[in-house]
């Protein structure tokens, strides 16, 4: 997968630039998220994302220079914040496919957990969306050698209800569970 930063630097540096006062902002205590064996729960991180997103996303991303990017952009300020108290976020982009995809490697009691997660913005059909994310997600959980994979579509229509926009649903992608989570 190629990156649109072709300097491992920058894809680190330009997205927390980026996204740095965001992250300043948001107010989540990184403990709330871990779980009694050390690893972070990244089911409970990502519902509260949801409500998070689904109460501010209008205001924050208007903050963004890059508002197609807003809602990504956003959710790695937010995932940032966290992981950042005990492990790392990896990015790559996918842009001509109109993805992001993120790593989250966390260190707990001398092991490491790796968490896939795809990031999609809805363009077309949701059925469509989810086929293509679900293969991606699973490319990339092989890749990373982890089987804990979550698929994120960001519906950015303002014709449809939050309501509609919310959701939890799981997955069986060549034998592997993938959460797909609609904001």
């Amino acid at each position: 997968m190629t990156s649109w930063l072709a300097n491992r630097i920058y894809q680190e540096v330009i997205p927390r630039e980026l996204t740095y006062s965001t992250q300043l902002t948001i107010t989540h205590q990184p403990t709330w998220y871990i779980q009694k064996d050390g690893q972070i729960n990244i089911s409970k991180l990502l519902t509260a994302f949801q409500q998070f997103f689904r109460e501010h996303s209008e205001h924050w991303i208007e903050r963004f220079d890059y508002k197609e990017a807003g809602p990504q952009l956003l959710l790695q300020a937010f995932l940032q914040r966290i992981v950042n108290s005990g492990g790392r976020v990896e990015r790559e982009y996918g842009l001509g496919r109109k993805r992001t995809d993120l790593l989250i490697i966390w260190n707990y009691h001398d092991k490491i957990q790796r968490v896939v997660l795809e990031l999609k913005i809805l363009r077309s059909s949701l059925k469509k969306t989810m086929t293509e994310g679900l293969k991606q997600t699973w490319d990339y959980m092989d890749k990373c050698g982890t089987d804990d994979g979550h698929l994120v579509i960001f519906n950015r229509d303002k014709d449809v209800s939050w309501d509609d926009k919310i959701f939890q649903q799981d997955a069986i992608y060549q034998d592997k569970k993938i959460m797909i989570w609609g904001m």
